[in-house]
């Protein structure tokens, strides 16, 4: 796992394929209040982690897993949007779980945004 941040916690953790294009890569996902990160296992031909600031989470959809980044398989994914129109796309377990943690997170986020009430 990546180093924790100071003051950061993990509030969601779990296994985890990171969808990319037509590759799935295998690994793990954790959520803070402050970012949603994967961290792939070393055996992945691909393996970069990639980290997104929950700040930048506009919407989590429940989607299917694709094939070939095409076709549907099962309904056991999150898509993740982000504020710059990029989507993020994870199979999980319990991906209803995972969508309401991560729905959790960004609204704590925007509660602590200036300007905004507490």
């Amino acid at each position: 796992m990546n180093t924790l941040n100071p003051g950061e916690t993990v509030l969601h953790k779990g296994g985890a394929n990171h969808q990319r294009g037509w590759e799935s890569v295998g690994g793990q996902l954790f959520l803070s209040h402050q970012r949603l990160w994967f961290v792939p296992h070393g055996l992945n031909f691909n393996t970069a982690s990639c980290e997104i600031p929950v700040a930048r989470i506009v919407e989590v959809r429940l989607v299917w897993t694709r094939f070939l980044g095409k076709i549907p398989l099962f309904p056991n994914a999150i898509a993740v949007q982000l504020r710059d129109g990029e989507e993020a796309r994870f199979t999980v377990f319990a991906r209803k779980a995972w969508k309401a943690a991560i729905e959790q997170a960004v609204a704590a986020a925007r509660a602590h945004l200036p300007g905004t009430a507490h």
